[in-house]
């Protein structure tokens, strides 16, 4: 199930489980330890008490051996299942049985002089003292089968298992509660945004959101920001672009009207003059328009790669009717020295832009000059013009969509630049602008090749 509150509830309550079940093998283990050491104490003792009243002989061996281990019944006095356990053998150091007590097996208990040993007799395990009386030569041996340490074992960790099994139920609700707590202000987090209106792209209140959640709130809150100003940058792109196309649109009518009403030949060629002039700035916008969309898109263009030369030639014969038309000439050196490739449509895009505002820019007559060079693994695209130039103080805002400078030419649309700025950032490259002291400008384009 793909759910956190189901996940952490499983892990708490899997967490919970094994440090229960890890302290019941710890308490168990403890405390077959500390069982295992006070029996072996009531053996030792047992053994002595036996050998000091066969020092006292006072009694006989028999009654000593069922004295000694607890074996004789006392009135008023109810036995348990730990009563009448230990059993009790003495031998002469020759190896005569002496005495025994009833509960004693009938084998010999152990064949260790003295100390503690552990022995199977029958089948049954055995733990045995042994204590050895030199005055009289006898060797006393108690011992307790291990079915009465493992049963008081058992028991013991019974009593803590079952207070254990009745409680986890009630961990497993409380944790469970406590969870669904937790996630309480994701719950309501969830719930605010749900209810809040498409438009509605103000901040979300982070503060009483607990630490743990509050960089959730801290990024939607940027996101938030982020697709206001992009909303914000469409709304001023759409209006801008309307305003625009009005213009030439507006042209091309008036000129359609002149032509439709010229009283002479020479008027309405005039006028249609004008609306070729008005559909070509209109095109030219509206590809702008198109190829800035294309890269604000998060659609992949074509990963194709091309050779930068190749695709800088093409750039230049594509404009070359452009170029007729404005008596500008276009002229491409290669300096390269070297096969450069890179991605085709990006570069073109971005080459075509800055030759073609370079073209606008320049008298009848001049020359626009492209040439190619490579340095440091980056190819470097420079062209140079002999237009009015850039000024400096308009060069931090070259690249903002639908700017146009002071002295920019009539007809421009102010995206050509930024056009070019939003490819290069695709491609990882960078651009510069030169102004030279004789007149003109030079952009360079600097791209990472392959």
């Amino acid at each position: 199930m793909n759910s956190v509150r189901f996940r952490l509830f499983i892990i708490l309550v899997a967490a919970t489980s094994l440090v229960w079940l890890s302290a019941f093998v710890w308490v168990q283990q403890s405390t077959r330890g500390k069982v295992e050491r006070v029996l072996d104490a009531r053996l030792a003792e047992a053994g002595q008490m036996v050998s000091s009243l066969l020092s006292d002989q006072r009694i006989d061996l028999n009654t000593i051996a069922v004295a000694a281990t607890g074996a004789a019944k006392t009135d008023g006095i109810l036995e348990t299942d730990y009563s009448h356990k230990l059993s009790c053998q003495i031998w002469s150091l020759n190896g005569a049985l002496v005495g025994s007590s009833g509960s004693a097996p009938q084998g010999k208990l152990t064949d260790r002089d003295t100390g503690f040993s552990t022995n199977v007799i029958d089948g049954e395990k055995w733990r045995v003292y042994s204590v050895v009386n030199e005055a009289l030569g006898m060797r006393i041996m108690v011992g307790d089968s291990y079915k009465v340490r493992d049963r008081l074992v058992e028991d013991v960790t019974r009593g803590l298992a079952l207070p254990a099994l009745l409680v986890l139920p009630i961990m497993a609700v409380l944790i469970l509660v406590s969870v669904q707590r937790g996630l309480a202000p994701l719950e309501r987090l969830a719930s605010a945004l749900s209810q809040r209106p498409a438009e509605d792209l103000s901040p979300v209140s982070v503060a009483p959101l607990p630490r743990e959640i509050k960089p959730m709130g801290d990024a939607l809150n940027g996101l938030f920001s982020r697709v206001t100003l992009m909303r914000d940058r469409e709304k001023s792109f759409t209006s801008f672009a309307a305003h625009e196309l009005k213009t030439p649109l507006a042209a091309i009518k008036t000129q359609a009207q002149v032509a439709a009403m010229a009283p002479d030949k020479d008027t309405r060629l005039r006028a249609l003059d004008q609306i070729q002039h008005g559909v070509g700035r209109a095109d030219r916008m509206v590809r702008q328009l198109l190829a800035l969309a294309s890269l604000d898109s998060d659609d992949a263009l074509d990963e194709s790669k091309g050779q930068v030369a190749k695709i800088i030639q093409a750039v230049a014969s594509d404009l070359a009717r452009t170029a007729a038309e404005k008596q500008v000439a276009i002229g491409f050196t290669d300096h390269s020295e070297a096969v450069m490739r890179t991605h085709a449509v990006l570069l073109s895009v971005a080459v075509r832009n800055v030759v073609e505002n370079a073209i606008h820019a320049s008298p009848v007559g001049a020359s626009v000059d492209i040439s190619l060079t490579n340095e440091s693994g980056r190819c470097h695209i420079s062209v140079h013009d002999m237009g009015p130039g850039i000024p400096a103080e308009e060069i931090p805002r070259i690249s903002a969509r639908f700017y146009r400078g002071k002295g920019a030419k009539e007809g421009g649309s102010g995206l050509g630049l930024s056009i070019v700025a939003a490819a290069l950032e695709r491609l990882g490259g960078d651009i510069s602008f030169q102004r030279h002291p004789e007149g003109g400008e030079t952009v360079t384009l600097m791209i990472p090749v392959d």
